[in-house]
């Protein structure tokens, strides 16, 4: 990983710079190889990685799935999903890190098996825990102000909101308090769960939002190599949007083009 100095806008997290604003999932992908395509296209920041549905040993998980991470040469970010407790998440938190070799985790808590919806009752007991041993905890959550400022309160450096539950594809159903919670929150902020378009994703980063994570929009479209590269050029569009700073709207038209003196065909006509 890069020092936060090593570009004039990096995304920065926990005090480490990365070149890119997309972290990718690695589920449901056809195979093997349109998994790496797709990395290699994308070039993602991180990918996450689940120990629980991978399991903990390679060699009854299958050890061709822990060479392909290695070999991609891409961080990974270890995530404690399909977790429905407070002692599961931490557990399975602690065995990530020793599995991965990283600090690093993907704080999943889930509470309704339904909408997949995190437990925000045991969300926050559950990062403080961990940030308190030393994880970079980057926890699932809703866009619920309330919550997150929480999370940011007992030392979780980034949040990750989602837009819509998990696997929707449906975009943001709440742009306003994904927009409330951006205006209100000093630290890094990332989508989490529920983008399906590539425009989904270019207008959360208009939004200010510092990046996005994917997994299901790019695994299961008919082309995953070719959405990986779609998303790769929508967030980078959204970040540069938002950098530029957009016009303000306007209620009533507005000529583009000014009015300077007689018109040439009046003169033509002369």
């Amino acid at each position: 990983m890069n020092s936060p100095t090593s570009s004039p806008d990096t995304l920065v997290l926990y005090g480490q710079a990365f070149q890119s604003r997309l972290l990718l999932g690695t589920a449901r992908y056809p195979s093997p190889a349109v998994l790496e395509a797709a990395v290699q296209r994308a070039r993602p920041a991180m990918l996450t990685a689940s120990l629980r549905r991978q399991g903990s040993n390679p060699a009854e998980s299958g050890s061709s799935f822990w060479e392909l991470l290695k070999r991609l040469q891409v961080p990974v970010l270890p995530n404690t999903a399909g977790c429905h407790s407070l002692q599961e998440a931490i557990t399975t938190a602690h065995m990530a890190r020793e599995v991965f070799d990283t600090p690093w985790i993907k704080l999943e808590l889930i509470g309704d098996d339904y909408t997949l919806q995190p437990d925000t009752l045991n969300l926050v007991q559950a990062a403080e825990q961990l940030v308190r041993e030393g994880f970079y905890v980057l926890p699932y959550c809703t866009e619920d102000l309330v919550l997150c400022q929480r999370l940011v309160d007992v030392g979780c450096q980034a949040v990750m909101p989602w837009a819509a539950p998990i696997g929707t594809g449906r975009g943001p159903v709440n742009p306003y308090g994904l927009q409330l919670l951006r205006e209100r929150l000093d630290v890094p902020l990332l989508v989490d769960a529920g983008l399906g378009l590539p425009s989904h994703a270019c207008q959360v980063m208009e939004w200010g939002y510092d990046g996005v994570l994917l997994n299901t929009a790019v695994a299961l479209a008919t082309d995953p190599v070719q959405m990986a590269g779609a998303f790769a050029d929508a967030v980078a569009a959204g970040r540069a949007a938002r950098l530029a700073g957009a016009m303000t709207p306007q209620e009533a038209a507005q000529p583009s083009t000014p009015v300077l003196g007689t018109p040439f065909w009046h003169h033509a006509q002369g």
